[in-house]
């Protein structure tokens, strides 16, 4: 069994309320639980209204797959156009 953690920190430039960051840090959560079937959850940076630290988990008996399906996390985050991704750390175990 292999276990992969992803650690982004995205920046919200267009966002001036904790209210409006939570909004979209929602979305995008679901959409990636949804489209890739990963554990992912805001883990960090809650009070920060233009910051959030977001952690992806997934576990898969193939270590390729994993890190396919990690770096297509990464990419399908990395295209959105209501953030920037400044920070991404993958790890495999």
């Amino acid at each position: 069994m292999h276990v992969g953690t992803i650690t982004l920190r995205l920046v919200l430039h267009e966002v001036h309320s904790l209210k409006e960051k939570r909004q979209i840090v929602q979305s995008v959560i679901d959409t990636t639980h949804r489209r890739f079937n990963v554990a992912i959850a805001e883990v960090g940076d809650l009070d920060l209204w233009q910051s959030a630290l977001l952690g992806v988990a997934a576990v898969s008996n193939d270590a390729r797959h994993l890190n396919s399906l990690l770096d297509n996390v990464t990419d399908f985050l990395e295209r959105s156009p209501d953030f920037d991704v400044s920070a991404a750390d993958i790890e495999l175990f």
